[in-house]
């Protein structure tokens, strides 16, 4: 039996939702890492063997290629234009366009955890039982918050995409998107944009 992903509707949450994140990990008692995504606060399933493995290897491949930056298991804050959280997301990986600075750390403390999402150059997720999150929600969040580079690998479709030129048409975030979507199936190279390399998705073929 599958674990489904457990999600809850926040309306105009009264206190900040990192807050609210807080008490659900709190409450817990099996470790997790809640986020939210669209007004909805998401306790993702736990992932298997495979979705680890292979994020691993595209993260070692990053590295292999020279990007030191490349990382797993932070989460990171994008706001709204008054201030307010818009979105809290742990990628499956990335890289940052930066090493945290004194104010990036800062941000981390004032946010209780939550790096600023402008560090990040490129993100990746790989899906699990809940993949329509990082095939819509997460698409558009990821896109409304300004990341240049979206790597997603659907092992639903079998497919891996490179999301490039994200596109926020107005002032609502659930509109972005990206305008760009390099696709190949699973097993065959994905290229990405430069100075990137690209990436072997073999190991997703071993499912």
């Amino acid at each position: 039996m599958r674990a489904e992903p457990i999600g809850e509707l926040v309306m105009e949450p009264k206190q900040d939702p990192i807050d609210l994140l807080i008490a659900i990990e709190e409450a817990s008692q099996a470790p997790i890492r809640p986020e939210y995504v669209e007004g909805t606060i998401i306790v993702p399933p736990q992932p298997n063997h495979q979705h680890n493995a292979g994020a691993l290897e595209l993260s070692f491949q990053f590295r292999m290629a020279g990007f030191r930056l490349v990382g797993m298991g932070n989460g990171y804050r994008a706001s709204h234009k008054d201030g307010r959280t818009m979105t809290l997301l742990v990628p499956d990986f990335y890289v940052l366009r930066r090493e945290p600075t004194e104010l990036d750390e800062s941000y981390r403390g004032v946010h209780k955890g939550w790096y600023p999402i402008d560090m990040i150059d490129l993100v990746g997720e790989v899906t699990s039982t809940n993949h329509e999150t990082d095939t819509g929600p997460k698409f558009r969040t990821y896109a409304a918050a300004g990341v240049p580079t979206y790597v997603l690998i659907d092992r639903h479709s079998k497919t891996a995409h490179c999301y490039t030129h994200p596109v926020l048409p107005g002032d609502d975030p659930t509109e972005a998107y990206y305008d760009t979507d390099t696709k190949v199936s699973l097993g065959q190279p994905l290229p990405l944009p430069a100075p990137y390399p690209t990436l072997d998705t073999a190991a997703f073929l071993a499912e």
